[in-house]
C-alpha cells in the first residue's frame, strides 16, 4: 500500500529517489503514466494491468479519448541499485518538474508533483475539513 507524502529532489539528470517504502510495492520496474492534475502517476505492473482493462473496458468517444491519453502517456521505468529513476525529459515537462519535488503515495499508485502545485492544490479550499467530510457522506463512508 502507497501512502504519505515525501519531499525530494531532481538531480541534473532527471533522477529522483523513491521512497524506500514504495519500491517493493511498485517493484524493479514499473509503469509511469501522466496523470490528471499534472502530475505523474507511477503502477506497479499488476495495478498497471488492473488500470489497463479497465480502460479496455469503456466504450465511445470518451473511452478512446482516455485510453489515448493514459497510453500514449505511459512508459516503463526501472529504479537503479540506488533507488532511483530516471524521469524522462517529456514527463518532466508535462509535469512542471523543477528540483523539488513531492512524492505521494494514493493507496495503489504513486504520484510525482511539483512541490509547489502539489501544496496549492492541497490548500484548495476544497479540500479543508468540512469540505473533506462533506465528500465522505457524499460517497457513503
Amino acid at each position: 500500500m502507497l501512502i504519505g507524502e515525501y519531499f525530494h529532489n531532481l538531480d541534473t539528470k532527471g533522477r529522483v529517489s523513491i521512497p524506500s517504502k514504495f519500491r517493493d510495492d511498485l517493484g524493479g520496474t514499473f509503469v509511469l503514466s501522466k496523470g490528471v492534475n499534472d502530475c505523474l502517476c507511477a503502477y506497479s505492473k499488476e495495478e498497471w494491468e488492473a488500470f489497463q482493462h479497465e480502460l479496455l473496458e469503456l466504450k465511445g468517444a470518451d473511452a478512446r479519448k482516455l485510453r489515448r491519453f493514459f497510453f500514449a502517456g505511459a512508459t516503463e521505468c526501472e529504479i537503479d541499485t540506488q533507488g532511483r529513476v530516471v524521469i524522462p525529459p517529456a514527463y518532466r515537462e508535462y509535469a512542471n518538474l523543477g528540483r523539488e519535488v513531492v512524492i505521494v503515495g494514493v493507496s495503489n499508485c504513486m504520484e510525482i508533483w511539483n512541490k509547489e502545485d502539489w501544496e496549492a492544490y492541497m490548500n484548495d479550499p476544497s479540500l479543508d475539513s468540512e469540505e473533506i467530510e462533506d465528500a465522505m457522506e457524499r460517497l457513503g463512508l
